[in-house]
């Protein structure tokens, strides 16, 4: 691959891997909020023992795993993103 090319494609991954920081960042900040939105329904299911207050319960335990999971999905695809920088870094290096 021709250095021009190499250099090219290291600033898009630089922009992305910004991109999906920044959005890993607010990802971790709404995940917190919501981890506590669920406790707090938690407490309040098992102290009413009302089926509205479980299903509140549920409803934000299952955002707050959603949430989860797509903080899984950037950390990976970030991971991916800094493996290839770091190969196309490598082959810069040997041109």
């Amino acid at each position: 691959m021709a250095r021009p090319l190499i250099e090219r494609r290291l600033r898009d991954i630089s922009s992305q891997l910004r991109a999906l920081r920044e959005d890993l960042r607010v990802t971790d900040e709404q995940l917190l909020q919501l981890e506590s939105e669920a406790d707090d329904a938690r407490l309040r299911a098992l102290v009413s023992e009302t089926p509205l207050a479980d299903r509140e319960h549920r409803q934000a335990a299952r955002h707050a795993e959603a949430l989860r999971r797509h903080r899984g999905d950037l950390a990976a695809r970030i991971a991916r993103l800094e493996a290839d920088q770091d190969a196309l870094l490598d082959r810069l290096g040997d041109t």
